[in-house]
């Protein structure tokens, strides 16, 4: 296994965690295992938790991979024009910031449904 496929590797072994991180944080994970009265319905432990937990994971962490890996075409691309043209800069720039953007829209969105995560009252 060579230095890239090792990187790719732990790589997602963090997104892993850091999806598990976010679902087990949002209410407590004693919150999880706690047994629960199966006549009354508990908002705060329901389904709907853990999927504003587990968007919240995905678009921070797809926006994140999606934006790297624009960048890595479109700042190889850029370079290479600078490199031949130097007057192609703030388009090159232009291109570039738009790859930031798209991960900073997905920092958004998934602040947006962290804060949508129902806690209970103190």
């Amino acid at each position: 296994m060579n230095g890239k496929h090792k990187f790719y590797l732990c790589l997602g072994i963090f997104q892993v965690v850091l999806i598990f991180l976010v679902i087990f944080t949002s209410n407590g994970i004693i919150t999880y295992v706690a047994a629960q009265v199966p006549d009354t319905f508990d908002y705060y432990n329901s389904i709907t938790a853990a999927a504003l937990a587990i968007g919240a994971a995905l678009s921070i962490g797809l926006a994140g991979i999606g934006s790297a890996l624009a960048m890595k075409t479109v700042g190889t691309a850029a370079i290479s024009a600078l490199s031949e043209r130097e007057e192609s800069f703030f388009k090159a720039f232009l291109v570039v910031a738009f790859c930031e953007a798209v991960a900073i829209y997905g920092l958004i969105v998934g602040i947006l449904l962290w804060t949508k995560i129902p806690t209970p009252p103190a």
